[in-house]
């Protein structure tokens, strides 16, 4: 994986008139210099700002991006796109000034304009829900592949183009990355991309300028409602995706109310996969599993697929619990209705690699050794997943390394202890991401809802660093328990206090085995940087 700083733009970018740019989007001009020149590309980060590209100003939280026009015209913008607030703060820098009632709603379309509307040449899946978006976009992308020889994964994780990758800013990342990325794809010649696509993406129109050919929906659960408000905002925002213009048909997974919402509301063709068994939904649905079996190994799951015609098909995930089932079915039916063959989505899916942080399987079991995983579990609903899911292959104790995180939804945080306490044996409560919060308040949440289910109070620890927390974890276990690691996943950072730490959980880990086998004592990790995160945990 390549520096997160790499440049992942097309190399041929196709040159405009500003005047066609004008024309095109009914635009109005400020200031003296009309709409001479051309440009090549565009960005609203000012830091981001190369040669010929046009810089849109748009309103943020708390600063216009006017403020950032002179640097970016130094840096080389050839023209800025703006609401008349930031025109009237944009005079004067010597380029060609267009302004728009709403640019940050034009901004998607405008990206999709300057790259020639790649997306159109793609096969575009997206996938949308609160848990399991990655793993899903993984297993679709795994099909995908066996139909083309070239493919883009762009999510949580990492934005892969080919053979390319780098770390992730988001898990779906601002319109005019976006539609750079899917030109770049094309200059590279692939034939499909699979996307995740978050609410907060669809609530701030990222995903504007392209139709996706089939979209999915895995679940709604609780999660980001500092942002959405309550549950009706965050499924209608997630509706979004499900719109005519934004996607051409739908797959819907119909284990929750919302699913069932909205298969009954969306406003495209969709079709329902019921994935637990022997609900009234694997009778009506479209696609249902008909039987789940967890693997004896542990390490996946094997289940009967019923289609629309009846056939059954024999099927995989090669991640444990049922929740990858659900996962792994519904990769299976968006792949096959992006033009996979069944079979070919069927194996494919059933192939897939590892996926970071998603039930990741980092120390096995062995002599003196527990079993140790890392997951991305942070909602209530996720952990109890994730729990269920380890439990089966626990001859012995399981044990929770888990916090939760700051400047966000705060409800959460009691839930998840009292979930800990329920199924887990042993809770090490440690940090997340704590933000601008006091981490101790955080945790202290936490261990007040674990001790409402466990008024005793009985292995319940806590550890101010979340390095102490891992090896603590594994000083308390033997070679019959399993350690998961939940929270943080595959993210590379760890934000303190507005400062980004490099950290990982299965790096930390991993130093922590092997300082138990060598007797080397394990160094905490420290700051490295400012700014922006690269963890893709907002969202």
């Amino acid at each position: 994986m390549t520096s997160a700083h790499a440049s992942m733009r097309p190399a041929r970018p196709t040159a405009h008139r500003i005047v066609d740019l004008a024309a095109a989007f009914a635009l109005r001009t400020a200031g003296p210099h009309g709409t001479d020149g051309v440009l090549t590309g565009l960005t609203h980060a000012s830091s981001d700002v190369e040669p010929g590209d046009l810089f849109v100003a748009l309103q943020g939280f708390r600063v216009h991006g006017a403020a950032y026009a002179p640097g970016a015209v130094e840096a080389g913008a050839v023209a800025i796109l703006t609401d008349d607030a930031g025109a009237e703060r944009c005079a004067g820098l010597g380029v060609p000034v267009l302004v728009a009632d709403d640019p940050r709603g034009l901004l998607g379309d405008v990206a999709a304009w300057v790259h020639g509307h790649p997306a159109r040449e793609l096969v575009s899946v997206g996938v949308t829900g609160t848990n399991g978006k990655t793993t899903t976009t993984y297993f679709v992308d795994a099909a995908m592949r066996a139909a083309h020889r070239t493919t883009a994964l762009l999510g949580t994780v990492e934005l892969r183009v080919g053979d390319q990758a780098i770390e992730s800013p988001r898990t779906t990342v601002e319109a005019p990355a976006l539609h750079a990325l899917l030109r770049l794809a094309r200059e590279r010649e692939a034939g499909a991309v699979t996307m995740e696509v978050s609410s907060h993406a669809l609530a701030l129109g990222r995903v504007h300028g392209m139709t996706f050919d089939v979209v999915g929906f895995t679940n709604l659960q609780r999660d980001h409602l500092d942002f959405h408000g309550d549950m009706e905002g965050y499924f209608a925002d997630k509706a979004r995706l499900f719109a005519p213009g934004q996607a051409a048909r739908g797959v819907v997974v119909v284990d929750d109310e919302w699913g069932r919402r909205l298969v009954a509301t969306a406003a495209i063709p969709v079709e329902s996969v019921a994935t637990h068994v022997d609900t009234p939904e694997a009778e009506t649905a479209d696609w249902a599993v008909v039987e789940a079996t967890i693997g004896l190994d542990g390490v996946g799951s094997t289940f009967t697929l019923r289609g629309p015609d009846g056939a059954r098909h024999a099927a995989a995930s090669p991640l444990p619990g049922l929740v990858n089932v659900s996962n792994a079915a519904l990769a299976i039916v968006l792949a096959h209705r992006a033009g996979v063959p069944l079979d070919a989505a069927v194996a494919a899916v059933g192939a897939a690699s590892a996926i970071p942080g998603r039930m990741e399987r980092v120390v096995e079991r062995g002599p003196g050794r527990p079993l140790a995983l890392v997951d991305y579990a942070h909602t209530p609903d996720a952990l109890v997943l994730a729990l269920e899911a380890v439990r089966p292959i626990t001859p012995g104790r399981l044990i929770l390394v888990f916090g939760s995180d700051g400047d966000r939804d705060q409800g959460k945080r009691p839930l998840m202890g009292q979930i800990g306490a329920r199924l887990a044996d042993v809770l090490v409560v440690t940090d997340e991401n704590p933000r601008s919060e006091d981490p101790a308040s955080i945790r202290a949440q936490i261990l007040a809802g674990a001790l409402e289910a466990r008024p005793d109070g009985t292995d319940l620890h806590e550890a101010t660093s979340r390095a102490d927390a891992i090896r603590a974890a594994l000083a308390l276990a033997d070679d019959k328990d399993t350690i998961i690691i939940t929270g943080k996943g595959h993210e590379p950072t760890q934000e303190i206090a507005g400062v980004f730490h490099r950290y990982n959980d299965r790096d930390v880990l991993l130093a922590a085995v092997r300082a138990d086998a060598t007797g080397t004592p394990t160094a905490t990790p420290t700051a490295t940087s400012t700014g922006t995160s690269t963890s893709g945990a907002g969202e």
